[in-house]
């Protein structure tokens, strides 16, 4: 099968290659893949700032595909199926995190794309354990981002609280599904982009939010929570400066860079800071129940599967609205 290859860490691209076909382990499934999106965390391997990648991996976590193939003991799928596979690939089931409905806390816990080979290629296995059936009314590219940008998203949102004003630093594909189920549950939402990026900005406004501006700016109101989905740990002074008493302020990727000291003052008044770590598949089960419900519209761009780099280089640079999505 063709694939993109990560080889070397902090290498910065990926390579085109021919793998055999994988064979599915019993609990597995093989899914032939029909849409792979292209998210941040994806960067993050490529450019080594995760530590420890299985080397060389097909980087790749929002997998849509079909049922090509189950190993034995898998009753949850069909052959021709049509599922998805999210960061989460595998947790161990029997510490206490896992035990506890905290899964993404598992020190066993191993990822789609970084330590499973994931969807930059033409074939894929999966747990079947951590793949899920996929709502219909979707096309399989705007299926794909809701699979990380979305189950990330959504579990960022659901730890603002009941933010009536939200604000949302970096306007890119987790920010442009959160910012519909916000919208959806009455909320106001804020939206701060890089120093003129007049695009995201406009594109925020026509999604609905009440104001968009440069994420220096100070907002028309006090915002009652802050999700930074930029990786900018800057931005984390800067939020709380913005945000009303009581309100907390979401870190919602996988990495950030270093958050720089800032005064006792603005944190005080019991604002509170906390971070996202991966998702549980009780996420994946409510929010792909909700994204039909909204119903939660994607906007992407369709890449073919040798043309990854200038998808991974669209998102390093935003040149996207919306995401990216790699077809093989």
């Amino acid at each position: 099968m063709q694939a993109m290859i990560l080889r070397e860490a902090a290498a910065g691209k990926v390579e085109k290659a021919e793998l055999p076909l994988p064979e599915p382990a019993p609990g597995q499934i093989r899914l032939k893949v029909q849409a792979c999106g292209v998210c941040r965390t994806d960067l993050h391997v490529v450019d080594g700032e995760l530590p420890e990648p299985k080397l060389p991996v097909v980087p790749g976590h929002e997998i849509v595909g079909k049922v090509d193939a189950l190993g034995e003991g898998v009753d949850r799928f069909s052959l021709g199926q049509r599922v998805g596979v999210p960061w989460l690939g595998f947790s161990c089931g029997v510490c206490d995190y896992c035990r506890s409905g905290r899964e993404n806390l598992c020190g066993e816990a191993r990822y789609t794309g970084y330590q499973i080979d994931g969807g930059y290629a033409g074939y894929c296995l999966a747990d079947a354990r951590y793949s899920f059936a996929l709502p219909e009314g979707y096309s399989d590219s705007e299926a794909a981002p809701l699979l990380c940008a979305g189950l990330i998203g959504y579990r960022a949102y659901r730890m603002a609280g009941e933010a009536r004003r939200l604000g949302v630093y970096g306007f890119g594909a987790a920010a442009h599904i959160m910012i519909q189920v916000a919208l959806w549950e009455g909320r106001e939402v804020y939206a701060f982009t890089r120093e003129g990026d007049d695009a995201a900005q406009a594109f925020a406004r026509d999604l609905g939010a009440a104001w968009a501006g440069a994420s220096g700016q100070a907002p028309p109101h006090e915002l009652d929570a802050a999700i930074l989905f930029a990786p900018v740990g800057a931005l984390v002074p800067e939020a709380l400066k913005r945000t009303a008493r009581g309100g907390t302020v979401v870190c919602a990727g996988i990495h950030m860079s270093d958050i720089p000291s800032f005064p006792y003052r603005i944190l005080w008044e019991e604002r509170t800071i906390r971070s996202v770590a991966n998702l549980t598949r009780r996420d994946a089960e409510a929010f792909l129940a909700l994204a039909s419900k909204v119903p939660v519209k994607t906007h992407t761009q369709d890449y073919p599967l040798a043309e990854a780099n200038r998808a991974l280089d669209d998102l390093r640079f935003g040149r996207l609205q919306g995401a990216a999505v790699l077809r093989p």
